[in-house]
């Protein structure tokens, strides 16, 4: 898909994009044999491994409610930026990013599936960043819904659901204000320098799930938030075209 703009007189952005310009994103289903579901998701050179795992069992707060549940770990490799960090495990915690990332990708998936659907069962969501340069929750959110579409078409080919729970789309992207400009998917050299940085979080039916965003130096107006709204809404368009690519396969076997 190509997202048209009217042009803009600003300053490259490091990457030569434009500012209405995504990154090459790609959406790769079955990357693991292994998971029910899962999806290599890239943003660039943010590349995330999303799988999902079926458990018949629920959380003892859910127990002989009818209705199943959606929760998601997040991590990133050692080696998936600059320098190697440890990995959380050996630190004995998690840090509080990563906590705040893995409850908002299980916020963002709940939101699009009908638990009563899913039935008395599991799905776990697995992000693992293999390399980062900016947007991994917002890549993780993306492909993580790849992997539960996949996970729970799995249920209804074995016969264990009869109804497909999950009839949203839901994706993520970044817009921010870089040097002056309002910008779609920021990459790690604009994040890092950007006056504002906004992960916004939306349905294919035009809902808002979720919009995190930050003034990092100025803070921004309403018209420059309506901008990066605009923008975004334009990125997940992009995104909801790959997503149904993804699960094409199984859609045309119907």
């Amino acid at each position: 898909m190509t997202i048209t703009a009217p042009p803009l007189s600003s300053p490259l952005r490091p990457s030569g994009r434009r500012p209405e310009q995504m990154r090459l994103i790609r959406l790769t289903p079955a990357a693991n044999k292994y998971a029910e579901g899962s999806c290599l998701v890239e943003y660039g050179d943010t590349k995330v491994l999303c799988t999902a795992s079926i458990d018949e069992k629920v959380p003892s707060f859910l127990r002989n409610s009818g209705k199943g549940w959606v929760t998601a770990e997040y991590g990133m490799l050692p080696r998936s930026t600059h320098s190697r960090s440890d990995r959380e495990a050996a630190r004995g915690k998690q840090s509080g990013r990563t906590q705040e990332i893995q409850r908002l990708i299980g916020r963002a998936l709940r939101s699009a599936i009908n638990l009563a659907d899913l039935g008395e069962r599991q799905i776990k969501i697995d992000c693992d960043v293999l390399q980062a340069d900016g947007g991994t929750r917002t890549a993780a959110i993306s492909g993580a819904w790849v992997a539960l579409w996949w996970a729970c078409q799995n249920l209804l080919t074995q016969k264990l659901i009869t109804t497909h729970p999950l009839a949203v789309q839901v994706a993520a992207v970044s817009c921010g204000i870089y040097q002056g400009i309002t910008v779609l998917d920021l990459d790690y050299a604009e994040d890092s320098a950007a006056e504002t940085d906004g992960n916004f979080i939306l349905t294919n039916q035009n809902g808002i799930i979720e919009i995190q965003a930050t003034a990092e130096k100025t803070p921004f107006n309403d018209d420059e938030f309506l901008a990066m709204l605009r923008l975004a809404r334009l990125g997940v368009a992009e995104i909801f075209a790959l997503q149904r690519a993804a699960i094409a396969p199984a859609i045309g076997q119907k």
